[in-house]
């Protein structure tokens, strides 16, 4: 017989390890099930060449793209999901982006919940993981109940330069909300160092803002609270009815387990929890569970980002570069009437990250080498709307083989995007000509493998045949079963999603909080 609890959560990440997070005070027995294990604290955390050129953190994985190509995504499966190596960039959502917004080629539709009903959920998330900012500078920020928990992260004396350089040019430069855990006041005590290593690496001292740290390792605390590592969940059972999950399928370690719960939330990531559910076929469901609308898989979506590195003519000495955004192109701007999108700073290059990257090997040498682009490089990430469209989707063979279909959309907001930012530079202290895309972050020819930012696939709403999901992120179809990640969201914004899952994860927890009888924790 499956051992039984109040609440099972799949995926211990920005939305499942949250999640666990908000219910573990209830006193509900909560068995939190992750796929991978902890991911390892060794000297390799910080090492460019083993985690960018190597991939020593990737996960194996394969899928396959709509041509039937294998391709290794750039996952993560550790407790504590993708935070373990993101760069902790945490922005809310723009208010607008909850309602329908026309891009140029296509629309990003509403979301079944206004930014009101998001906006205290996203206030406790921005404290649950100490995110540091500044409030008003940045002009399409929507309206905040309480400051950020933490003060901004300073700028070093090159970005510092570049935020006044934009400033001058009439543009709004913001400080980036950041999670980690810095205390700049009393450096001696902080946690977190302002080490180079930071965007795209684990963090080595425990100062990223990640799900592990803050939110799975403090429900551990509590003894009603089980975590289980190496335990993938394969597949989900119902009853005869196909009304209730009544049955998880788990390998764990090579084994094959059975659990039972009250309530089943699966947080998988975009991906992986549209393989799940499709994964999950019986009788009632033939199509896979939650699938009555043919929506679960749909709309996939994973930003239309660019990384570039443009070169300063002064050496930028910068460590920590992640401090500054800008979103006067979010909306719209100058000769443009309609949405472009989102430009922040990321991670310092350094010169290992190049290796067998085409312009370090070409456009770039020999007059400059490798070494060289890496003291005078600020990096850039451009993130634009992917639209959502219900041929980018997520399918599984019956023999478990995901495939991953994509076509870009909003190709065009992307590239004007790149051109804005190129006529810029000569403003901006940068060699006007140099502006080139960087790959340190996808060493591959499918944009899609980069996995970043992934969305969509379980989108929620409030109509039954064309969501998956309800507006609670309960399926429509089955009692118990609810969804709790970046899948659910019905569009993606321009800017990093983990705020967004947060805050929503937190907002699930309540409302299930209520349903096993526990009330809300805050």
């Amino acid at each position: 017989m499956a051992e039984s609890y109040d609440v099972i959560v799949i995926g211990s990440g920005a939305g499942g390890g949250t999640l666990v997070n908000r219910l573990a005070p209830s006193g509900k027995r909560i068995l939190l099930l992750e796929r991978g294990d902890w991911l390892p604290r060794e000297p390799q955390n910080w090492l460019a060449q083993d985690v960018f050129v190597d991939g020593r953190y990737v996960s194996p994985d394969t899928w396959y793209d709509a041509k039937g190509k294998p391709f290794q995504p750039q996952v993560h499966y550790f407790v504590g999901g993708a935070t373990k190596l993101y760069g902790a960039a945490l922005y809310r959502l723009r208010a607008e982006d909850f309602g329908e917004l026309r891009h140029h080629d296509g629309v990003s539709p509403a979301w079944p919940i206004s930014y009101d009903e998001m906006e205290p959920y996203y206030t406790q998330a921005e404290q649950l993981y100490q995110v540091h900012g500044a409030r008003g500078e940045d002009p399409t920020e929507p309206p905040a109940s309480a400051p950020y928990p933490f003060p901004a992260v300073s700028h070093e004396p090159r970005i510092q330069q570049l935020s006044d350089d934009l400033a001058a040019a009439g543009y709004h430069p913001f400080h980036a909300p950041c999670g980690i855990m810095l205390d700049e006041g009393n450096m001696p005590y902080s946690r977190c160092v302002r080490c180079p290593d930071c965007d795209g690496f684990p963090c080595l001292v425990h100062a990223k803002a990640d799900a592990e740290v803050l939110a799975v390792r403090p429900a551990l605390e509590h003894p009603n609270v089980t975590l289980l590592r190496n335990a993938e969940v394969v597949s989900l059972g119902t009853n005869p009815a196909g009304t209730t999950v009544t049955e998880l399928m788990v390998n764990r370690d090579g084994e094959q387990e059975t659990f039972a719960a009250d309530i089943v939330v699966a947080a998988c990531g975009a991906a992986n929890t549209a393989k799940l559910l499709l994964s999950s076929v019986s009788d009632k469901h033939p199509n896979g569970l939650a699938n009555g609308s043919d929506q679960v898989g749909r709309n996939f979506m994973f930003h239309d980002s660019t990384a570039v590195l443009a070169l300063s003519r002064e050496e930028n000495p910068t460590i920590f570069q992640k401090t500054l955004g800008l979103n006067d192109f979010y909306f719209a701007g100058d000769e443009f009437d309609y949405p472009l999108g989102n430009i922040q700073m990321v991670g310092k290059s350094q010169a290992p990250m190049f290796r067998g990257e085409k312009p370090g090997e070409t456009k770039l040498a020999p007059e400059w080498t490798l070494e060289r682009v890496a003291r005078h490089a600020v990096d850039f990430w451009l993130s634009t709307e992917d639209l959502p469209g219900p041929d980018n989707r997520v399918t599984v063979d019956p023999d478990g083989k995901v495939t991953l279909s994509y076509t870009e959309t909003n190709a065009t907001a992307r590239k004007q995007m790149y051109g804005k930012l190129k006529s810029m530079l000569g403003h901006l202290g940068m060699h006007s000509d140099h502006l080139f895309t960087k790959h340190a972050y996808l060493k591959t020819d499918i944009p899609v493998a980069g996995c970043a930012h992934q969305a969509g696939t379980c989108r929620f709403g409030s109509d039954p045949a064309s969501s998956a999901l309800d507006v609670n992120c309960k399926a429509h179809e089955l009692d118990n079963l609810y969804v709790a990640d970046t899948s659910i969201f019905p569009s993606i914004g321009a800017v990093n999603p983990a705020l967004t899952a947060m805050a929503n994860a937190l907002r699930v927890g309540d409302h299930v909080l209520e349903r096993i009888g526990a009330g809300p924790t805050q």
